[in-house]
């Protein structure tokens, strides 16, 4: 089947048959994105289109794929009870997520390390991955590539480049994102911790 062909190259082997089910069940059209800063995957209900659409990013090893699709899949199953009458990550999401990875927390899936994070994780979901700093990190073990340097490797007021070439000065941390002033034109910047940077 072409499909599945396709879920083996993104997802742990072991899931592949759960999530093609899930696929199957919900009519769910899966599109494999490019690399998206802003967002890991997002859900798209069937108001223009007769199924549900649900896109992840590409650049994903197979665990951080895979909780990124029951995320939005847990989207879909509220959209579907609630239509757009809940809040996007009220109490509704964070049941459906948690019942959701209960089904594949307890099959031989994740590494010891992801599952036991995961475990505690979904009993108060948070609205993105990212803004979970242990689950981030523990899905970050698992990536290809190396990971290189993040924000929150270099000390406080050193000089840091992003991505796309601007240049920072770190800040102090406020709650779970670090206050950054731009080199540039020192307008001043939120950014996650876990935020690939090349020191300066």
């Amino acid at each position: 089947m072409k499909e599945k062909e396709l879920l083996l190259k993104y997802l742990p082997i072991n899931s592949v048959d759960q999530v093609m089910n899930w696929i199957i069940e919900n009519n769910v059209h899966l599109k494999i994105a490019k690399k998206r800063s802003s967002k890991f995957g997002d859900y798209r209900p069937p108001i223009k289109n007769p199924y549900h659409r649900i896109s992840i990013n590409h650049d994903q090893n197979p665990y951080a794929f895979l909780v990124t699709f029951v995320h939005e899949l847990a989207h879909l199953v509220v959209w579907v009870k609630h239509k757009n009458k809940v809040s996007p990550h009220g109490s509704e999401w964070k049941s459906e997520f948690r019942n959701l990875m209960e089904i594949i927390l307890h099959k031989d899936i994740f590494p010891d390390d992801i599952r036991e994070v995961l475990l505690v994780s979904i009993i108060n979901s948070k609205a993105s991955s990212s803004s979970d700093l242990k689950l981030i990190r523990v899905l970050k073990k698992y990536d290809n590539k190396p990971s290189g340097t993040y924000l929150e490797d270099i000390p406080e007021d050193a000089i840091f480049q992003i991505e796309n070439g601007r240049t920072f000065k770190k800040g102090t941390k406020r709650r779970t994102r670090y206050l950054c002033s731009s080199v540039q034109n020192n307008r001043q910047y939120l950014f996650h911790p876990l935020t690939p940077i090349k020191p300066i």
